[in-house]
């Protein structure tokens, strides 16, 4: 197992490749958090289109650079739409991300649709360790969105996961985990007020997408992501006395972050 964090060579490299490319990154996500993911996207330098239109979210997936489908999308939007996505992102090569919300926590139809979703194969999966704990068929103990496992716990289950789609799988944490099934890398730092603002998690999805539409090796892309977040919200925290001005700082230090 190795550890990564900013400034790693990969790392900045990984955020300026984004910000150079400026890639159109098309996720399913819900309402609550829509509005965080799409202005992390946009600080990094990605262009965030989000929402399961049925007229247009097959059309959005085959020409954006990086797809994430949230599951938490489920509130607003039928499963045959995440579905749909998924497979339109698969015929055009497009890279696509998977954030299992809530799987784990009992409710039989969102585990059904996460199962079937993981079938086609995401390009990374990513969870709390409950969720990927759960969605590698252990006994994830998740408590509504929050996990009730470590990171550290999760490790063997997340290189199973990474085993059987072909894929990435991260684990968030105090200390975050990616692994492409062999590799294993640490990425830690963060703050703990990324738990107490809504939506960092499913804003990661859509950054690890945004990462993966640029960077060709996508556990690299993954590990970017991950150590991207983490920095600016280690800076965040220093300058912000509570949690709302927590939210706006790390956007702030998001378009602060040097990419070269």
């Amino acid at each position: 197992m190795t550890n990564r964090i900013w400034p790693d060579p990969s790392i900045v490299g990984g955020l300026a490749a984004v910000r150079s490319g400026r890639p159109l990154v098309y996720g399913l996500t819900n309402y609550i958090a829509a509005q965080l993911s799409a202005n992390v996207l946009l600080a990094v330098g990605a262009s965030p289109a989000i929402g399961g239109m049925p007229a247009a979210s097959e059309h959005f997936a085959a020409i954006a650079g990086g797809v994430w489908i949230n599951l938490a999308a489920l509130v607003t939007d039928e499963p045959d739409i995440l579905i749909k996505v998924a497979k339109s992102a698969n015929a055009a090569g497009t890279p696509w991300v998977l954030d299992p919300v809530t799987v784990g926590a009992g409710a039989t139809e969102n585990d059904r649709v996460a199962a079937e979703l993981v079938a086609l194969r995401p390009t990374a999966v990513r969870g709390n360790a409950s969720e990927v704990i759960a969605l590698a068929g252990g006994a994830g103990g998740t408590k509504g969105v929050d996990s009730t496992a470590t990171s550290e716990e999760a490790i063997p289950f997340a290189k199973s996961l990474a085993k059987k789609t072909g894929g990435v799988v991260a684990v968030s944490g105090p200390i975050d985990y990616v692994t492409d099934g062999e590799r294993v890398v640490a990425v830690p730092g963060g703050h703990p007020n990324l738990t107490r603002v809504t939506g960092t998690g499913c804003s990661l999805g859509g950054l690890v997408a945004a990462f993966a539409a640029v960077v060709p090796d996508k556990l690299d892309a993954a590990v970017a992501a991950h150590a991207v977040l983490a920095t600016a919200a280690e800076r965040a925290a220093r300058t912000a006395p509570g949690t709302g001005t927590f939210a706006v700082a790390l956007l702030d230090e998001l378009s602060l972050l040097e990419a070269a």
